[in-house]
């Protein structure tokens, strides 16, 4: 028998926008679901919080995987799929309690459903009672995250991301298997001290690279680095189109004893990003649709040849939460421009038409904007069918590396001269393996239609010759005020609480 320790592995992740009318329903995890091995065999060595625990596990602990199912970002959660996962991971552990060590979960911190505004809080306590009292829990999230104290009730430590692209997935899970194996060995006996400085910001600008953002994170890491104890800081931005009393950001921190001295850490960091509120809620323009269409067109009629050519401009439609927008392909049709890519449009009846049509077929389709009346005008096109199949890659790049991504039906259409691919499962285009997979580069269009918030950024920012922030009346606006909250408190956060 083995003499290393027994460590439970589990996730259960959703970043939920509250309000959308399209929910994630139990068939919807299951569909993605991995259990048991499945979970050690197809996610060692991917840059995700479970390749990091594997990384960190693995000659040190025998792992225990439980399941492990993710929704990316979309709508909320129904209550079915909630109370699923926390019975099923909480049931495997009540079973194996007494021969289990520690438990390892990955939770987004976003997730929501009708009934339940902080799932995480239920899966936590639910292990929590299956486990027992004497043996530590320790927790992964996102940097989106929207947490508090109670929250974390019955967990002993928890890490977030800290950068946004969450291009540090894997090593937030090494910090969380890690503290797990100092606590087994008895090396620490942590605590969590949580505070909330009362912000809340759009989404386009949780990006960490950004100012005054990027100056508060990293002197988080310096007073971090700075302590002579074992000290972890997580600023999490959160996210702000869920409507939950905990919604904003947040700074966690997790250390050995010193919860005094911690204190005071995290309250001088809170502090900063209230004193900062302003200038964290608009660090950078934002264009109508309109108004960008009309800059891009104008900078590239004074191009000439040799003058940054190959630099796509960047058009972000960066409200729509679901991939299904069409507000900028509607103007960019309607202004007759060409050399324009659209990737990963979320259409499956439009793939699978196209898919039905074959390549080299020219058809009538209506495309996008299925998801709700907010996502823009439903297209009526003529398309000619480039390739159609199914498609399944492996991400390249920096942002959650190695991870198989299953775009099902997929079809790549010239629609007028631009080019859009239409796919039956929902997934962001955040760096160059949507045109890759169809032996295309980004550099070969001058405007590419992106629907990410930052984790384009590590792959766009180097190549593009201007990112353009582009508002529309979709369900992620730039402008928190045309959220109505219910269950947040809005009189005690910025930006609603200074009339903004």
């Amino acid at each position: 028998m083995s003499n290393k320790p027994r460590i439970a592995i589990a996730g259960f992740q959703l970043e939920s926008v509250s309000y959308l009318p399209v929910a994630c329903t139990l068939s919807d995890f299951e569909s993605v679901a991995l259990r048991g091995a499945s979970i050690i065999d197809q996610l060692r060595g991917t840059n995700t919080v479970m390749g990091g625990f594997i990384k960190v596990c693995e000659g040190h602990a025998d792992m225990v995987p439980i399941v492990q199912t993710t929704c990316g970002a979309a709508g909320p959660s129904t209550d079915e799929a909630v109370e699923h996962y926390t019975r099923e991971i909480a049931d495997s552990i009540r079973q194996q309690a007494n021969d289990l060590d520690g438990v390892l979960l990955f939770l987004h911190g976003a997730c929501w459903s009708p009934s339940y505004p902080d799932p995480e809080k239920v899966v936590i306590d639910a292990v929590r009672e299956a486990l027992g009292s004497n043996k530590p829990i320790v927790v992964a999230l996102d940097y989106h995250g929207n947490v508090d104290e109670q929250t974390f009730i019955n967990a002993d430590a928890a890490f977030a991301y800290r950068k946004s692209p969450h291009t540090d997935a894997g090593e937030t899970g090494e910090r969380a298997a890690d503290c797990m194996l100092r606590i087994l060995r008895n090396e620490i006996s942590p605590v969590i001290t949580i505070m909330k400085p009362g912000v809340l910001v759009p989404s386009i600008f949780s990006a960490t690279a950004l100012e005054p953002l990027a100056t508060i994170i990293g002197d988080a890491e310096q007073k971090q680095q700075a302590t002579p104890w074992y000290l972890d800081i997580s600023v999490m931005a959160g996210f702000s189109y869920t409507d939950a009393h905990n919604t904003g950001f947040s700074v966690l921190a997790v250390s050995d004893r010193h919860a005094n001295e911690t204190a005071e850490i995290v309250t001088q960091i809170s502090n900063d990003i209230y004193a900062h509120r302003e200038a964290l809620y608009r660090p950078v323009p934002v264009y109508s649709v309109e108004d960008a269409v009309d800059r891009v067109l104008a900078e590239l009629a004074q191009r000439t040849p040799g003058d940054q050519a190959n630099k796509p401009y960047v058009l972000l439609e960066h409200a729509d939460r679901i991939n299904d927008s069409t507000y900028v392909l509607a103007e960019l049709i309607s202004r007759g421009v060409i050399r324009a890519a659209v990737p990963l449009l979320w259409d499956p009846t439009a793939a699978r038409q196209a898919a039905q049509a074959g390549a080299g077929a020219t058809l009538n389709l209506t495309v996008g904007a299925h998801s709700s009346e907010k996502a823009g005008p439903r297209l009526s096109v003529e398309a000619k069918v480039i390739w159609a199949g199914k498609k399944i890659f492996h991400n390249t790049g920096t942002y959650m590396t190695g991870l198989a991504v299953d775009l099902g039906v997929t079809a790549l259409l010239d629609i007028n001269g631009i080019q859009v691919s239409v796919c039956e499962n929902s997934h962001s285009a955040v760096n160059g393996d949507p045109f890759y997979i169809f032996d295309q580069k980004p550099e070969d269009f001058d405007i590419i239609v992106l629907r990410s918030k930052t984790h384009f950024r590590s792959f766009y920012e180097p190549i593009a010759r201007e990112i353009l922030i582009v508002d529309t009346p979709d369900y992620g606006p730039a402008d928190l005020n045309l959220q109505s909250f219910h269950i947040l408190d809005t009189s005690r956060v910025f930006p609603f609480n200074e009339g903004k």
